[in-house]
């Protein structure tokens, strides 16, 4: 009994042995196994979750920064409507002192046309001064500007204003010195046709028996050499000195909306003193001056002198650009409004 049970336990003693040699080999690949196991992810990997981290935190502040625009350019509709609201401010004031700056020329003593020439004058300090003069009126070198509207008893009418020079009356030392463009006033459709009627007609040649009748005068002028001079007196036209009383004023500034004007076929749309004094062959410096004669005969209506009081007036008043202000600055505040309003619902759907 005793040899078997020793042999035995040598067998198992070696098997044992050979385990544990087997166990400490296998031992190393298994470290090795559990290494590789906690081995950190490739580079790729770990660069392409960093780039994806950076994306969304951009994009996070791309939205708050795009939010932050969003709610800055709710006041923007406000603060432009503000600032017209100050504009108009401005513009009061510049039309208040252009209105009394007016007021005080038209108060000035009138000056005489006499003493007024091209060499002298000076737009800026003669503009809206009252003058007085004397002159005959050269009709034929009337120009109309128009079409131009005027309410008659609460009815409006198109018509034109009528310009025309002012010329010396030699023997008259009261008379003016130099030509002078003189809108006369205002005028109907009708007038002016029947104007520029009287015009042809008197440019035209006379008739046949009056020619012959001549004629026959100048063949015996011998016979009637006493009564030639009486003749001729009853045909020479009479001229008619006339008195003004005007305004200096200059050129008009006409809107993108007037028409250019067209000298070469007579379509005046805007004042233009030196286009109409060339058209006149006047001198371009010509002085141009409106009339505001209240002295009108109530047989001959026409035309009708500007009123002195609409120069101290405007379109567009100081109370006007009052009534602006207050609108603009309404509209502000209104709109400031809404914007602030609007951004306290977005923060409460946050």
């Amino acid at each position: 009994m005793g040899a078997p049970s020793s042999s035995i336990s040598r067998a198992l003693a070696s098997k044992l042995r050979r385990g544990g040699a087997a166990s400490a080999a296998a031992a190393p690949s298994l470290r090795c196994q559990h290494s590789v196991l906690r081995s950190p992810p490739p580079p790729s990997r770990f660069f392409a979750s960093s780039s994806a981290v950076a994306d969304s935190a951009s994009q996070a502040r791309g939205k708050e920064n795009g939010s932050r625009w969003s709610n800055w350019l709710l006041f923007v509709p406000g603060a432009m409507a503000f600032g017209l609201g100050t504009w108009q401010i401005f513009r009061r004031r510049d039309k208040i002192n252009m209105l009394e700056y007016r007021q005080r020329r038209l108060d000035m003593e009138p000056m005489k046309l006499k003493d007024v020439s091209p060499s002298n004058k000076d737009l800026q300090s003669l503009e809206f001064r009252r003058v007085f003069g004397k002159g005959v009126f050269d009709d034929k070198r009337s120009i109309f500007v128009g079409p131009r509207s005027r309410s008659i008893s609460g009815v409006t009418e198109n018509g034109y204003y009528l310009i025309t020079p002012l010329m010396q009356i030699s023997d008259d030392p009261e008379s003016v010195k130099f030509p002078v463009l003189v809108n006369r006033g205002w005028v109907p459709r009708s007038w002016r046709d029947k104007f520029l009627g009287t015009l042809d007609d008197a440019g035209k040649p006379t008739d046949a028996s009056e020619t012959s009748v001549q004629k026959s005068e100048e063949k015996s002028w011998w016979k009637l050499w006493s009564k030639k001079p009486k003749n001729v007196e009853e045909h020479v036209a009479t001229v008619a000195s006339v008195e003004v009383l005007g305004v200096i004023r200059g050129s008009e500034k006409p809107s993108i909306f007037v028409p250019a004007n067209d000298p070469a076929s007579s379509q005046w749309f805007y004042v233009d003193t030196a286009a109409i004094a060339h058209t006149s062959k006047l001198p371009a410096d010509t002085l141009y001056i409106e009339d505001i004669n209240e002295m009108v005969n109530p047989s001959n209506p026409y035309p009708v002198p500007k009123d002195v009081n609409t120069l101290i007036r405007s379109s567009v008043m100081p109370q006007d650009h009052l009534n602006y202000t207050l609108t603009w600055y309404s509209l502000s505040a209104a709109v400031t409004f809404m914007a602030f309003k609007r951004l306290r619902q977005k923060k409460s759907w946050r």
